[in-house]
């Protein structure tokens, strides 16, 4: 090939300019970078306000007035802000992605607007087919008003007007319904949207003659007492998010720029779910659905609150993720952390109450935070062997704090524990094991010892060596059943009374059955491999009680067939005390075990041992 015409062409290095179908465009906004067209009112809301601050930043006394006129699938939206000449028009309005916040020097006092992208008014063609807007400039009062127009195929025409079209600087955008959307410029819904958008805005934001700002914001109003002002607050939560709840919680936090208000929820909500906020951003409101405003542990708060540091994400529904409001998420939850330890040093009642609902939360907390476990100490409930205690409470009624790491291993030792004073804290829940052991950190010179089946054992009386050496023929026969189920029987005398044997194992106890199995199950290649990890692990052990009325009598029978039917049942009824879920093997003992005990009921011999 020649070299030549291996180069490329010099028409084909000349650049090219992007060129743009805004019907794709439109469809992209509203399908993809938009949740809803309602978003177009925030929009002409947004350019309104931000042109208004642009002229108070040059005329601080210029009026500051919006207003909006829904009428026959029109819309009327006119302001008293900077206003525009011919070139701002074609340098703005007509250039996707150009903002004027860049433009005129004001680059330095951006963080005064609440529009940065430049998308502007594209986002009403999500319910227009035509923008007509009307401005003249308050810069240059000399220049003639201006007229824009464009449609949604992606046209515009430009021209001046007479001066006398509009005499005061400002801007007025109207727009025409696009087919079906029609709904969306009643003025019902223009107010609804305005209401919702605009409540916070510093300006006077009218919708015909009805005022839509609502200023002071809630948590700024002045009250009588702060009873009051719970009561207002109150009602507040209930018209935004539609509960009332359970206490407010002030986020006034000028160093991060950002003012408002938590609710506490009334009921208990998952620590998975995402909580979801209200935000507005400089008084225009931008999500309702924020969900890394708050640290994680904070599930159980919705927040409403006005900030001018956080940066929105391009479709401004969200916020974008970056240092400024990592900050602002550890402040806001140093002032919910604030605020629990101050229900705990004055308001125990309250604290009380909040705890009942949200002490997951509150566990979430503390088990980072010793300063929040320390505070929370004698307020955390806890499930134990002497009923619902704090960690404080508990710790001092007993030298060794003993816990379980699942709610099973706390069931099987519970009721044998306490007989023999032995205080057990059920760490199966949520947090729960981890706080424990979280305790000497905070509470210097405490002793924390999971519980396990070998201390349990050790806290039951021996039984006699002469009586257990007479019982020598019944203990064989027993293991003799049990064995092949990876289970030891040992006796002992323990109180209650009442409970005729105890199922102990622990985590390595169940790990070492769970291997055995699948060596039994495995080919032999796995099964050599499995057997190469069989621990020293104790196995599980059914404990019989010596001092229980129905073990004396089952230990004096002499028919081992009998004695490893009752053994199983013994086991199987241990295994049900304990709550512990039952392997198909449990099943099949049991059933087993009680088909035996019917025919022995039902064919004894006379003269045959039996349990009468």
């Amino acid at each position: 090939m020649d070299s030549q015409t291996s180069q490329p062409s010099q028409a084909s290095q000349s650049p090219h300019t992007f060129q743009v179908d805004l019907r794709g465009l439109v469809d992209l906004l509203s399908h993809h970078l938009y949740s809803s067209p309602k978003v177009y009112l925030r929009e002409l809301l947004q350019n309104a306000v931000d042109a208004i601050t642009a002229r108070r930043a040059e005329q601080p006394d210029a009026p500051a007035a919006v207003r909006l006129y829904a009428e026959g699938g029109t819309l009327r939206v006119e302001d008293s802000g900077i206003g525009l000449t011919e070139s701002d028009v074609h340098s703005l309005l007509a250039t996707i992605g150009r903002s004027s916040k860049r433009e005129d020097g004001l680059q330095a006092a951006r963080s005064d607007f609440l529009g940065q992208f430049g998308i502007g008014l594209l986002a009403c063609f999500v319910v227009a087919e035509r923008i007509r807007v009307v401005s003249r400039s308050a810069r240059t009062p000399d220049a003639p008003p201006v007229e824009w127009t464009a449609t949604d195929d992606g046209s515009y025409t430009v021209r001046t007007l007479p001066h006398e079209a509009r005499t005061e600087p400002g801007t007025t955008v109207h727009l025409v319904a696009r087919a079906g959307a029609g709904e969306w410029l009643t003025e019902e819904r223009v107010r609804s949207l305005a209401r919702d958008f605009g409540s916070l805005l510093p300006y006077d934001v009218r919708v015909g003659d009805e005022a839509i700002a609502e200023l002071p914001a809630p948590w700024d109003r002045a009250h009588p007492s702060p009873a009051t002002r719970r009561v207002a607050l109150a009602r507040h939560c209930h018209d935004l998010f539609g509960f009332t709840p359970l206490d407010t919680i002030d986020l006034n936090v000028p160093l991060a720029g950002v003012r408002g208000v938590a609710y506490v929820l009334p009921s208990a909500v998952s620590p998975a779910q995402r909580a979801s906020h209200r935000v507005h951003l400089k008084g225009m409101l931008l999500t309702e659905r924020a969900e890394q405003l708050l640290p994680d542990w904070a599930f159980f708060v919705r927040c409403v609150l006005d900030t001018d540091s956080l940066r929105p994400t391009a479709s401004r529904e969200s916020l974008y993720e970056d240092e400024t409001l990592a900050a602002v998420r550890e402040a806001l939850g140093e002032r919910i952390r604030s605020w629990l330890t101050g229900l705990a040093a004055g308001d125990p009642e309250r604290l009380a109450a909040f705890l009942s609902v949200h002490h997951l939360g509150v566990k979430s907390l503390a088990r980072h935070d010793n300063e929040m476990l320390r505070t929370m100490l004698p307020w955390l409930p806890f499930e134990t062997t002497d009923g619902r205690l704090s960690l404080e409470e508990f710790a001092l009624r007993h030298p060794v704090v003993h816990f379980t790491r699942t709610v099973e291993e706390y069931r099987q030792v519970a009721p044998i524990a306490s007989a023999q004073g032995i205080g057990v804290i059920n760490g199966g829940y949520t947090y729960d094991s981890e706080l424990v052991e979280a305790l000497p950190s905070v509470r210097p010179g405490t002793v924390v010892s999971e519980l396990d089946a070998d201390t349990v054992t050790a806290h039951l009386d021996a039984v006699d060596p002469a009586e257990e050496l007479a019982l020598s023929g019944f203990l064989m026969a027993a293991r003799a059943k049990l064995d092949p189920l990876g289970c030891d029987v040992v006796l002992r005398a323990f109180h209650p009374l009442s409970v005729p044997a105890l199922h102990l194992d622990d985590r390595a106890a169940r790990h070492e059955q769970a291997r055995a199995e699948a060596e039994d199950q495995a080919d032999d290649l796995w099964a050599g491999i499995l057997g190469s990890l069989r621990g020293s692990a104790p196995r599980a052990r059914l404990v019989l009680n010596h001092l229980n009325p129905l073990i004396r009598r089952i230990s004096s029978l002499r028919d081992p067939e009998l004695i490893g039917t009752a053994t199983e049942s013994l086991y199987g009824q241990a295994l049900l005390m304990a709550q512990r879920p039952l392997r198909p093997a449990d099943s099949a003992l049991l059933n087993r075990a009680f088909i035996g005990l019917l025919e022995w009921a039902t064919h004894t011999e006379p003269g045959k041992d039996d349990l009468r």
